[in-house]
């Protein structure tokens, strides 16, 4: 029986994200964490301390020393340190959006292609096991009713609230709706920041599908409702709570009744999901839910296209 080795990994940028992506890499017997690295050379020694590895403040330090990086700074920066790390022959996860520009996703995917090695895009809610749990009963989704709504933190501020936060439910619904964007209007207005901090898109499909979706991050409360609609069913998620409600027309004697659905969920960490996903694939050893829950970087690409779309329509 042949013992394959953990994995060596580094995670660059551990800031309130990276931190977790560094937790969970130093529990998971299939990786190793090597280093961490960020700017702030007291961060990255704290964490290194925490987790008994290296610590750096330039990435290129680690570069021939782990397979595989993930990668957690902020988003102009995703492009040039994860294509260099790319063409050093690294594994990357990034978090989301795959880049800032559809320019800068282009060069990560090239590099990824020219070196083969594995891209994957942090879109965590695909992980989510609510999420999950419906994989079952899709059929058509004809209407999507999408919240996500967050307090106030001084973090992303470098992007807007549509490619910080929508941008999980614009990922979401293109791969639930199976269909291109026919049609897209949009609002967002500033408020704590120059940048879009609430906005509302809707969305029309060329299959006939709609989605109407609001994010905020000046919200007082933190929501993650996810609703759709298909033939014959309603199902309503709670990403947070990780619950799902589903009702259902179903045959009934005589004639047909509503049907309240209980869906058994497997509670867990979503992060922690992808995460572990991201190490099968590199190890070529992708679980069939993998198919549907791991990110490209070519539907990360796909899910930036329509956030800029959408911030477009906004400006306007």
């Amino acid at each position: 029986m042949t013992v394959t080795s953990p994995l060596k990994v580094a995670v660059i940028g551990v800031g309130a994200l990276g931190v977790h992506h560094a937790r969970i890499h130093d529990q998971l017997p299939e990786t190793q964490l090597v280093a961490v690295v960020d700017i702030l050379p007291d961060r990255a020694r704290e964490v290194a301390a925490k987790y008994r590895c290296e610590a750096y403040t330039d990435f290129r330090e680690v570069l021939g020393k782990v397979e595989a990086v993930s990668l957690a700074v902020p988003t102009e920066q995703h492009a040039r340190i994860g294509a260099e790390c790319l063409k050093a022959g690294l594994h990357v996860m990034v978090e989301k959006p795959i880049a800032s520009t559809i320019g800068q996703a282009d060069e990560l995917l090239r590099a990824a292609a020219d070196r083969h090695r594995v891209l994957r895009v942090g879109q965590s809610e695909r992980f989510n096991p609510a999420l999950r749990a419906i994989f079952p009963y899709l059929t058509q989704p004809l209407f999507f009713e999408a919240h996500r709504l967050g307090v106030f933190v001084p973090r992303s501020l470098d992007i807007d609230v549509v490619l910080d936060l929508m941008i999980h439910d614009l990922d979401l619904v293109l791969r639930l709706s199976r269909s291109r964007v026919r049609e897209i209007r949009a609002v967002g207005i500033p408020v704590l920041t120059p940048r879009i901090d609430i906005a509302n898109a809707r969305l029309e499909f060329e299959n006939g599908c709609v989605a109407n979706i609001t994010a905020s991050r000046v919200s007082r409360e933190k929501v993650r409702k996810f609703r759709f609609f298909q033939p014959n069913d309603y199902i309503s998620l709670d990403f947070f709570k990780q619950e799902v409600e589903m009702y259902s027309l179903v045959e009934a004697s005589p004639g047909k009744r509503v049907e309240e659905r209980a869906l058994p969920i497997s509670k867990g960490e979503p992060l922690k999901l992808e995460i572990e996903a991201f190490v099968r694939s590199v190890r070529g050893k992708s679980d069939p839910a993998d198919d549907f829950s791991a990110c490209s970087g070519e539907q990360g690409r796909e899910a930036l296209e329509l956030a800029l779309k959408i911030l477009e329509a906004a400006k306007r």
